[in-house]
């Protein structure tokens, strides 16, 4: 296995977690701009962790959980 290529198994993960962060996003009235603010993160991250096109720290994945009022384990399960 390549050091550069994740596992098959992890982008179809990514793309969960990104579809339930826009969803929490969208149902707390809040723009990517917004949550960014919210979680101290740059908005363009918030876009390319719900688009699954980074893979976002355990650090970014927690501020965005609390940010959105929801436990870390809503925004990851799968």
């Amino acid at each position: 296995m390549s050091a550069d290529l994740p596992p098959d198994w992890v982008l179809p993960l990514r793309q969960q977690i990104g579809t339930t962060l826009r969803a929490a996003r969208i149902s707390a009235g809040l723009t990517q701009i917004q949550l960014g603010e919210l979680a101290g993160i740059d908005h363009k991250t918030v876009h390319r962790i719900e688009y699954a096109a980074s893979d976002p720290s355990l650090t970014m994945l927690l501020r965005l959980a609390a940010a959105l009022d929801m436990p870390l384990t809503d925004l990851v399960r799968e």
